[in-house]
C-alpha cells in the first residue's frame, strides 16, 4: 500500500468548528435543541429536547477532533429519538451505556470512516483547509482515516487497537477492586501492562494511567461498554445495510436520513422497553457475538 501522507496545517481552529457543525447538520443534528463547545476531553449531555456535546481542536490535526464530533452526535441522537411519549418514564430513558457506545461508534467508526463518506466530504475538507496536492486526494484520506498505529491514548486509538486499551483497563480495574492492586502501584501496573499488550510505554501519568476522566469519577467497570459498543455497533450497522440497501447509497452522497430512520425505529424508538440483549438480538436477528465486529475489521483492513 502506498504510504500515508499527513495533510499540513495549520488547520485554522474556527474553520475546524465550522466544519463540525457541517458534518453535524449531515447527521441531522438538531440546532435548535442543543449545541456544540468545547473542552478538554470529548463528551456529550444534556437532555433529549436539550442536547450539549463537546469536542476539543489542535491545529496540527483536524482528523481527532471531527471525528470526535461525530462520536458525541451519535451520542446526542441517540438521546434525541427517544420516544416523546415516554418522557419522564424509566421506560423512555437511554437502554444503558453499551447501546449508546454503539450508536456513537456507528457513526463514528463504520459510517463517518466509510470510503463513501471520507470521498463525499473530501471536496469539504480540501475546500474548508485550502488543501491540494496527494495528501488531500480521496484514496489519501481514506488510508489516513484507516491508519492502525499502536498509541498511548485511548481517545485517539483506531477501532482495532481500540478493545486492547479497554482490555488492558479492565484487567487493572478488576485487580483494583479485587484488592490484588494498590492504587499507588497503578501507574507501575499500567505502564507495564501497556508494553506487554501494545509495546509502548507512557512518559507520563498524564499519558498513562490518569488520560481518562472514568476512574477519578468513580466509573469503574465503564470500559468495557466500549468494546460491547463496538460489537453492537458493527452488528447493527450491516443489520440496517441488509434491511436498507439505500443506506450506503445515501452515505456516499452525504444523506444519513435512511440510517436514521431504520436506527430510529430499531434501536432509538425502542428506549427502555427491552433488556440490552433482547433489543440487539430483535434488531438485527442473532445475539450480541464478535462475528460482525470481526467480518468488519477483516474486510476493512485486510482486504482493502
Amino acid at each position: 500500500a502506498p504510504p500515508i501522507l499527513f495533510p499540513q496545517g495549520p488547520f485554522n481552529v474556527e474553520a475546524q468548528e465550522a466544519l463540525g457543525r457541517q458534518v453535524m447538520e449531515l447527521f441531522q443534528f438538531d440546532f435548535d435543541h442543543g449545541r456544540l463547545d468545547v473542552s478538554l476531553h470529548p463528551f456529550s449531555g444534556g437532555t433529549p429536547d436539550d442536547s450539549r456535546i463537546t469536542t476539543r481542536y489542535a491545529e496540527d490535526d483536524f482528523t481527532q477532533s471531527l471525528m470526535a464530533v461525530v462520536h458525541e452526535t451519535g451520542h446526542a441522537q441517540y438521546e434525541r429519538g427517544l420516544p416523546k411519549a415516554w418522557r419522564g418514564q424509566p421506560v423512555g430513558q437511554s437502554r444503558g451505556m453499551a447501546v449508546h457506545e454503539s450508536q456513537s461508534l456507528l457513526f463514528e467508526m463504520l459510517a463517518a470512516r466509510s470510503p463513501e463518506f471520507i470521498g463525499y466530504i473530501a471536496p469539504t475538507l480540501r475546500r474548508v483547509f485550502g488543501g491540494s496536492g496527494p495528501a488531500w486526494e480521496d484514496d489519501n484520506l481514506v488510508r489516513l482515516y484507516h491508519k492502525v498505529e499502536r498509541g498511548l491514548i485511548r481517545v485517539d486509538a483506531d477501532e482495532v487497537t481500540y478493545p486492547l486499551h479497554v482490555i488492558h483497563r479492565y484487567r487493572l480495574e478488576k485487580d483494583m477492586i479485587n484488592g490484588d492492586l494498590a492504587v499507588r502501584n497503578l501507574p507501575e501496573a499500567w505502564n507495564e501492562g501497556m508494553r506487554e499488550l501494545m509495546g509502548v510505554v507512557p512518559e507520563t501519568d498524564a499519558d498513562g494511567c490518569l488520560q481518562d476522566i472514568h476512574w477519578p469519577g468513580g466509573a469503574f467497570g465503564y470500559f468495557p461498554t466500549y468494546t460491547l459498543g463496538a460489537l453492537g455497533a458493527s452488528q447493527i450497522f450491516a443489520a440496517a445495510k441488509s434491511q436498507d440497501d439505500g443506506i450506503m447509497a445515501g452515505i456516499a452522497k452525504g444523506d444519513f436520513s435512511s440510517l436514521l430512520t431504520w436506527l430510529r425505529a430499531n434501536i432509538h424508538g425502542n428506549a427502555c422497553k427491552l433488556m440490552p440483549d433482547q433489543l440487539i438480538e430483535q434488531a438485527t436477528g442473532a445475539p450480541l457475538g464478535t462475528a460482525a465486529f470481526k467480518t468488519h475489521l477483516e474486510a476493512r483492513y485486510l482486504r482493502s
